[in-house]
């Protein structure tokens, strides 16, 4: 599966709405409200977790992914060592991270393309990718846009 900085993964853009993603993918294994009213998609299969925002007409802003299929700019990210991750995307311009320490997790964020890296035990473990917020502090929504 592939992560479309900027955009999404896979077939998801950033802005689909909930019978957008079911077309695709079909109904969630799970979906509930989380504490802020946003909906929240879980697909075992594809080990993805969609947050569709309240605020913003439950479209689609927020992806988090642990599928050892992911590919960013082409190479394989889950199960990697965070080290040969960082070199591999410094080869693409990837440079700037933003590290956060949680128990045995260390989050590694990006915030040209708005993603994070999640690391336990020195390997990433997990994905997370959000829609773009534009310079008049709105999301730059890419699905329908041509």
């Amino acid at each position: 599966m592939k992560i479309n900085l900027k955009n999404g993964i896979d077939k998801l853009l950033f802005g689909m709405k909930q019978n957008d993603v079911t077309a695709i993918y079909g109904k969630p294994n799970r979906n509930y409200k989380d504490e802020d009213d946003n909906l929240i998609f879980a697909y075992n299969n594809l080990k993805m977790r969609l947050t569709f925002y309240q605020e913003e007409d439950f479209r689609l802003g927020y992806i988090v992914a642990s599928s050892p299929d992911l590919e960013l700019l082409g190479n394989k990210v889950i199960g990697k060592k965070i080290s040969d991750a960082k070199k591999e995307l410094a080869t693409k311009g990837i440079t700037k991270f933003i590290q956060e320490d949680f128990d045995t997790f260390e989050n590694y964020f990006n915030e040209d393309n708005w993603f994070i890296l999640q690391t336990e035990f020195d390997e990433v473990v997990k994905f997370e990718i959000g829609a773009i917020i534009n310079a008049k502090d709105e999301f730059d929504w890419k699905f329908g846009k041509k």
